[in-house]
C-alpha cells in the first residue's frame, strides 16, 4: 500500500488551497448571506481546468483521477462548500455521465464545452435532475414523464433540489417513459435549458450551501430530440444509480473539507483563547475534542481515497463510495458542531465561519443519497 501522493497530485491540492484562500475566502460570508451564486469564483474554476477534471483531454478535460478529484474537492470546501458543490455536480454527475454513457456525437456536442466549464467565453455547466416532489430517495417512483413520439419525446414534470438550477446550460434528466415496466421503464435525457417549455422555478431559502443556486425545473409539453436520449430506451435507471455512485465520492471529499476546515478553524482558535489563565488548548476537555476531531477527520479522509482508488482502477466502487460518504458526512456534522462548542459564543456569530460549516454539513447526510440510503447500500453489499 503506498499513502504518497504523486508530485502532480501535491500541486493540484496547492493550486485548490490557493484558489480558497485567494478567491473564494474573500466575500463567503456575504454570498452566503446574500445566497448570491459564486459565479465569478465558479468561472476562475473553469479556467483553472477543475469543472472537468476527469475528462479525457480529447473532450476538454484535464484528464486528472479521481485522487486528485477528492484533493481539490476538499480544499476548496474547506473555504466555501457552495463553490464546490458546483464543482462536484459538473464532474462527478454531468461530465462523468456523458464521458461514459453517452455517444461520440453527444460527447462532441455538450461533454466538450461542459468539460471545459466555457462556451463562447461564457460559463458553461450542468445539472443533474433526478429528485422530484414524491421521488427523493425513491428514484423509481418517477412522475416526470418522457412520452415516445417516434422521432422524439414530449417531456412533462417537476425536478426539485437542483443545484446549479438556473445557472446551467444543461440539464440530465430521467423521466418515466413506461409506468408498467417500473426501473427499465426509465430514461435519461439532455435537455437544455433554453427550450421552449423548459422552466427554472424560485430560488430555495436554505439552511446551508446557501450561494449554491438550488431551484426547482418544470417541463411543459418540451421536445425532445431522439438522439438526445442516454443510451438504449430502459437505461435511465441503471444511468442514475451508476453516475450518483461517483457523485457520493465528490459529496464525501465536499463533507471531508467542511470538517476539515472546521477542524482547522478550531485547533487555531484553541491556541489564541485564553481560559482560567491558560490558552484553551491546554485544557484536557478541549485537547480529546480536537484529538477525536482529527481522528475522524483522518479516517473519512482514508475511506475517499479509497473510494476514488477503486474508480481509478475500474474496481467497483459501489460499497466504498457510500461507506466514505455515510462516514464524512456524519463527521463532518459531528466536528463543525464541536468547533461552534469550542469557540463558544464566538461560534455562534457568522464573522468566526464555523457556524456556516456547521450548517452546511448538514446536506451532506441528505443530498445525493441520505445518510439511511447508504447503509442500506453498505447492508445489500455486505449480506451478499
Amino acid at each position: 500500500m503506498h499513502f504518497q501522493f504523486t508530485e502532480e497530485q501535491l500541486m493540484i491540492q496547492q493550486a485548490a488551497r490557493d484558489f480558497a484562500r485567494t478567491e473564494c475566502l474573500p466575500g463567503v460570508i456575504e454570498r452566503d448571506e446574500h445566497q448570491k451564486f459564486a459565479r465569478e469564483q465558479v468561472s476562475k474554476l473553469a479556467d483553472l481546468g477543475f469543472m472537468g477534471m476527469m475528462v479525457k483531454p480529447e473532450y476538454g478535460g484535464s484528464g486528472m483521477d479521481t485522487i486528485s478529484y477528492v484533493l481539490a474537492m476538499e480544499e476548496i470546501s474547506k473555504i466555501d462548500a457552495s463553490v464546490s458543490v458546483c464543482m462536484s455536480v459538473n464532474n462527478s454527475l454531468v461530465c462523468y455521465g456523458l464521458q461514459e454513457f453517452c455517444t461520440e456525437e453527444q460527447k462532441q456536442k455538450y461533454l466538450v464545452p461542459l468539460a471545459q466549464g466555457k462556451k463562447d467565453g461564457e460559463l458553461y455547466i450542468g445539472a443533474f435532475l433526478l429528485s422530484e416532489p414524491e421521488a427523493g430517495s425513491d428514484a423509481t417512483s418517477q412522475r416526470t414523464t418522457a412520452e415516445d413520439k417516434g422521432d422524439h419525446y414530449v417531456l412533462n414534470g417537476i425536478k426539485n433540489w437542483i443545484t446549479n438550477g438556473s445557472s446551467a446550460s444543461v440539464y440530465l434528466v430521467v423521466a418515466q417513459t413506461d409506468a408498467g415496466k417500473g426501473s427499465k421503464g426509465i430514461n435519461a435525457f439532455i435537455v437544455e435549458k433554453n427550450w421552449p417549455g423548459v422552466t427554472v422555478g424560485a430560488k430555495e431559502n436554505k439552511m446551508g450551501i446557501r450561494g449554491s443556486d438550488t431551484h426547482s425545473i418544470s417541463f411543459q409539453d418540451v421536445i425532445v430530440p431522439k438522439e438526445n436520449r442516454i443510451g438504449e430506451d430502459g437505461f435511465g435507471f441503471t444511468f442514475a444509480m451508476k453516475t450518483l455512485a461517483g457523485g457520493r465520492i465528490g459529496i464525501a471529499s465536499q463533507a471531508l473539507g467542511i470538517a476539515s476546515g472546521a477542524y482547522e478553524l478550531a485547533l487555531k482558535y484553541s491556541k489564541e483563547r485564553k481560559a482560567f489563565g491558560k490558552e484553551i488548548m491546554h485544557h484536557q476537555a478541549i485537547q480529546f475534542k480536537l484529538a477525536d476531531m482529527a481522528t475522524k477527520i483522518e479516517a473519512a479522509r482514508m475511506l475517499c481515497l479509497k473510494a476514488a482508488w477503486d474508480k481509478d482502477q475500474h474496481i467497483d466502487y459501489t460499497l466504498s463510495s457510500s461507506m466514505a460518504k455515510v462516514f464524512a458526512s456524519e463527521t463532518a456534522m459531528w466536528t463543525t458542531t464541536e468547533a461552534v462548542q469550542i469557540h463558544g459564543g464566538y461560534g455562534y456569530v457568522k464573522e468566526f465561519h464555523v457556524e456556516r460549516l456547521m450548517r452546511d454539513a448538514k446536506i451532506t447526510q441528505i443530498y445525493e443519497g441520505t445518510s439511511e440510503v447508504q447503509r442500506i447500500v453498505i447492508g445489500r453489499s455486505i449480506l451478499k
